[in-house]
């Protein structure tokens, strides 16, 4: 029973010995990397490149569904992707809009603040 899976599973046209199954499992990473930044203040996040994460996941998760044979598990780690991307740009938004208004509100504090920075 374990061989007929496992035979099954390294030649299936997504198998374990094709960049259909490597390909995600590498990309893992950029996702993992992703949720890291969670802990890292807004400031130091790059809004261009999350922007980027975002766009590049959204657009390959609706890629590997159209395509044949379709790529479940690419998609499945596109959409995590374009998720993480999401928050960590909804994050910088925030904190810049946050930061508008305080120095609009409170010129002297936000002077003080960018100083200390």
């Amino acid at each position: 029973m374990a061989a007929a899976t496992f035979s099954r599973l390294w030649n299936s046209e997504v198998g374990l010995k094709t960049v259909h199954f490597w390909a995600p499992v590498m990309k893992w990473g950029l996702v993992i990397a992703g949720i890291s930044d969670f802990y890292r203040p807004p400031e130091k996040l790059s809004l261009t490149q999350n922007i980027a994460l975002t766009a590049t996941g959204s657009i390959w998760t609706r890629w590997c569904l159209i395509i044949k044979p379709k790529n479940y598990l690419l998609a499945a780690v596109n959409f995590f992707l374009a998720g993480v991307g999401t928050v960590q740009v909804s994050r910088i938004l925030m904190y810049e809009r946050e930061q508008k208004r305080l120095k609009q509100e409170h010129p002297v504090l936000a002077e003080l603040q960018s100083k200390a920075a």
